[in-house]
């Protein structure tokens, strides 16, 4: 099987393209000439194809050729200094050029990765595939959003096998954001902000990744969504008990207030994004204490066979791990 992976050099792609490889396909990565993590797939025989999702002339000219499976992974992700044409460039039009192309390759199967975020925030009772899209504030989830009703419609109108997984937080080594969270638990200074009761579903890397081969491969896929996330729903307090029998640190009773500093968070991107500046404190960042992100992963496990297997305290004492080899956590 021949792959070609967008995003190929981010956290999720670069550990699609090793798996991929492991399990014998052929693999074609995406990679940006001006990509600075393209280190990600050093020492990896795959063929490094130049190109952008936002330039649809470095997606035709042969660079499907062959091609069975396209993982459409590329996105503006994270940065709140990013101005909203940008989302919708990548997310959006991006898209859409990765579709035409893949069209017009006469690829097989197209696997688009969405996001939970479309459900906003779920509520305490888990979102199912079926459940409605949440209210939306923010550039990311509103294009992820839009980006998958087009892959959708695509795929209907062109009878292409074409499958949407919505990831939920992926976790593991690799995965730089949550390091600031594991020194500050560490160095027993981390401080809640509202009751820690909202829920999170994290998905360990591996087993992300391994529901993303089983789109790719299963004959009941085609023309489904998933919802790929964790085995269980667990509360930020939790979490973050978790990290703090991990690296020994020492969990503050203390709490923030929650209505202040949404309000800060918002006040913050709206001054400093007009600027092109990353905010000390924005939108999405604070959505990581106030938004539920519950789910039911009932579908991928009857259709798929998608069984996350990695416990949460493993997956999050080897990324503690590999803190600790990089330098951002202490010995």
């Amino acid at each position: 099987m021949h792959a070609f992976v967008t995003g190929a050099t981010g956290f999720a792609g670069s550990r699609l393209c090793r798996t991929l490889v492991e399990r014998g396909w052929q693999v074609s990565a995406l990679v940006r000439t001006t990509s600075r993590a393209a280190g990600a797939l050093d020492g990896l025989p795959v063929t490094r194809v130049a190109g952008d999702v936002r330039d649809p002339a470095s997606l035709g000219g042969g660079a499907m050729a062959g091609v069975d499976v396209v993982f459409h992974l590329a996105s503006a992700f994270r940065e709140a200094k990013l101005s909203d044409e940008t989302y919708r460039a990548v997310n959006v039009d991006g898209t859409r050029h990765v579709l035409e192309a893949a069209a017009a390759a006469g690829v097989g199967r197209v696997v688009h990765c969405s996001t939970v975020g479309i459900h906003g925030d779920t509520g305490r009772t888990p979102v199912t595939e079926e459940s409605p899209p949440g209210e939306l504030d923010d550039s990311y989830n509103v294009t992820k959003l839009e980006a998958e009703r087009l892959a959708r419609g695509f795929f209907a109108e062109r009878g292409m096998a074409g499958v949407v997984v919505r990831p939920t937080v992926g976790y593991g080594p690799g995965e730089p954001r949550f390091a600031k969270l594991f020194r500050s638990v560490q160095k027993g200074r981390f401080v809640m902000v509202g009751s820690g009761e909202t829920l999170y579903n994290m998905v360990y890397i591996d087993d992300a990744v391994d529901g993303l081969v089983r789109a790719a491969e299963s004959p009941r896929a085609p023309g489904e969504v998933f919802l790929l996330g964790g085995a269980e729903n667990i509360t930020l307090n939790t979490l973050v008990r978790t990290v703090a029998r991990i690296v020994g640190g020492r969990v503050s009773r203390a709490r923030v207030p929650l209505a202040p500093v949404l309000v800060a968070g918002d006040v913050c991107e709206r001054i400093f994004k007009p600027f092109g500046v990353e905010p000390p404190l924005h939108r999405r960042r604070v959505g990581f204490f106030s938004t539920n992100r519950a789910v039911d992963i009932g579908k991928a496990r009857r259709l798929l066979g998608y069984a996350p297997a990695t416990p949460l305290e493993t997956g999050l004492a080897r990324m503690a791990d590999w803190y600790r080899e990089t330098g951002e956590l202490q010995a």
